[in-house]
């Protein structure tokens, strides 16, 4: 203990009550102008909401439709879930949900004409600048007016790991990590504000740095608004996109859910033990076993017989000409 207490006497430091009004709060109050005015210039350069391209949407619930069909397709009885089935394989073999049915996989001219793309790229760099342009000045100004100030302490103490994180732009070894710097405390506030814009301004709001981080990857405004992008900013080849997914639903075992739902219900509950579900799944693979092996038995077999067939009828032709 009482190396202990030595050690906190001293980390101990005074700071003064001027840095609390001069440099913490209002980095904080201008961090929370800044994100309302950001909200307000955005949805000045937004603009009114754009109508939904219908054949987009119908492209983006196309696609969704094979998702949930084998995420529940144990909801749905077998004949209906084979009926299903085979209507979407069909239909993204064929490219029913496409833009384009006609078009299929042939190969796309100069995205920069298409006005859809053009219009959702500047959309994206419109977010950009409205949310690179602010964080840099105000990283500007902060390492220009406040470059080593020393704010506040954590009332809880951290690890070693955290003085990268909370002491940017201070290089000390000895100092306490609980103490926060100025720099670090600008991007506290980034990632901690955002309660308050939502109590603000609402929910939705477009104050939300974090989120026009996340979009700067896409570039993109939505399913509805334009066309799908890549994380590299170029269209996707939808049609590639549904091919894949008729793979993944025709790899898809359906599995009917109230099949044994009895047996399950006694077993939850403790009347029967939970050996007998073992023992019937395994009953179950073995009949499958059995009558995979028996059909492709049958079909072994379908071409010696007909050979047989075949020969005993040359046979009985050869026997008429004879008599």
């Amino acid at each position: 203990m009482g190396v202990w207490t030595v050690l906190q006497e001293r980390q101990a430091m005074l700071l003064d009550p001027a840095i609390r009004d001069w440099v913490l709060l209002p980095i904080m109050l201008v961090m929370v102008l800044v994100g309302v005015v950001r909200h307000q210039v955005t949805v000045l350069l937004n603009g009114p909401p754009r109508k939904a391209d219908l054949k987009s949407a119908r492209e983006t619930k196309g696609l969704q439709r094979g998702g949930i069909l084998r995420a529940f397709g144990s909801h749905l009885p077998r004949h209906a879930f084979e009926a299903r089935k085979a209507y979407i394989t069909e239909a993204f073999e064929k490219g029913t949900y496409l833009k384009d049915p006609k078009a299929g996989n042939k190969p796309k001219g100069n995205v920069m004409q298409d006005p859809a793309y053009v219009e959702t790229m500047m959309d994206g760099m419109k977010k950009n600048m409205m949310n690179i342009v602010p964080q840099t000045v105000i990283m500007g100004w902060i390492n220009f007016f406040f470059s080593g100030f020393v704010l506040i302490k954590l009332p809880f103490p951290l690890t070693i790991r955290f003085k990268s994180m909370l002491q940017r732009g201070i290089e000390t070894q000895d100092m306490d990590v609980s103490w926060v710097s100025s720099l670090s405390w600008y991007f506290l506030n980034l990632f901690g504000l955002q309660s308050v814009f939502t109590l603000i301004l609402g929910s939705g709001h477009a104050a939300d740095a974090m989120r026009d981080m996340q979009a700067m990857s896409t570039m993109g405004m939505g399913p509805a608004a334009g066309p799908q992008m890549s994380p590299t900013g170029q269209p996707q080849d939808m049609h590639k996109i549904f091919l894949s997914e008729k793979e993944n639903i025709e790899l898809t075992e359906h599995e009917w859910g109230l099949d044994n739902v009895e047996t399950r219900l006694l077993v939850k509950y403790g009347k029967k033990p939970r050996s007998i579900l073992l023992d019937q799944k395994r009953a179950k693979a073995l009949s499958a076993a059995s009558s995979s092996s028996a059909s492709s038995s049958s079909s072994s077999q379908a071409p010696i017989a007909a050979a047989a067939a075949s020969a005993s009828g040359s046979g009985k032709k050869k026997g008429r000409k004879q008599a």
